[in-house]
């Protein structure tokens, strides 16, 4: 017998939901996580676990990539250009506190299809910021986003980069040669700011945060006048601390 309540009672795939739960999970954790982990977060049996991970690699959602599991290219898919401006609205409001809270201009930028994107920027007028007098995309050898976003990469990654953004010295302080900026970025801590004195622009110090969100590749970075170089570094810890704190929802939006 259908009762009215199970007749109006919307129909649920558990499949489904249960997959969901494993992309959040795996949207937690800017690095990755293992199937055994993921199964704990999502409340799941590991058996359903490694059936629902292998089916979302296998469509593309999902990469296992040194024994975690990270967001895969196929979750492009799920974003129209409608979404694509709610995310980046989501990503200025972050960046308009940040600058507020902190007194810096504050960028966001992403790696992708093997090009340096900023995304967007946060400036004021008591926090402007650095004027893009050359390129950002040609540059990335010179400021603290690009060698930022440069250092995420594998190094056949960088040298294919660099051979169609050849390095250009633009100040006196910039680096001289594809040789040296290659062992500067291999030498690159993991997860330490990139900072960089007047190699993009005289009277200008920046620094940049690495942010691997999946397989994504981003920075968030911050720049000061040289003469108020001795904030940069109180400032960039401010910004870690609040991009630690940012929501899964707005994390896996970067991630896409």
């Amino acid at each position: 017998m259908v009762t009215a309540q199970s007749a109006t009672a919307p129909t649920l795939i558990g499949s489904v939901q249960r997959a969901l739960r494993l992309l959040e999970a795996v949207a937690d954790h800017v690095d990755g996580a293992p199937a055994k982990q993921l199964a704990r977060e999502a409340g799941l049996p590991l058996p359903t676990a490694y059936h629902l991970l292998r089916t979302l690699a296998h469509e593309g959602y999902l990469r296992r990539e040194q024994g975690v599991f990270v967001l895969g290219e196929a979750a492009v898919r799920l974003a129209g250009t409608g979404a694509r401006h709610h995310r980046r609205g989501m990503i200025t409001d972050c960046l308009e506190q940040w600058r507020d809270a902190i007194g810096v201009p504050v960028y966001f930028a992403l790696y992708r299809d093997g090009e340096i994107e900023l995304v967007a920027v946060a400036e004021g007028p008591s926090s402007p910021a650095v004027e893009e007098w050359a390129d950002f995309r040609d540059t990335g050898h010179a400021h603290a986003l690009g060698q930022c976003l440069l250092s995420q990469l594998d190094e056949e990654s960088r040298r294919d980069h660099l051979s169609r953004h050849p390095v250009e010295p633009l100040t006196p302080n910039s680096v001289r040669d594809r040789g040296l900026l290659l062992k500067r970025l291999a030498a690159t801590e993991r997860q330490r700011p990139v900072v960089e004195r007047e190699e993009y622009a005289i009277g200008s110090v920046c620094a940049a945060l690495p942010l691997r969100v999946g397989s994504t590749v981003a920075t968030m970075a911050i720049s000061l006048p040289v003469e108020e170089e001795h904030r940069l570094l109180p400032a960039v810890d401010q910004l870690r601390r609040a991009v630690g704190g940012l929501p899964t929802s707005l994390m896996f939006s970067i991630s896409i």
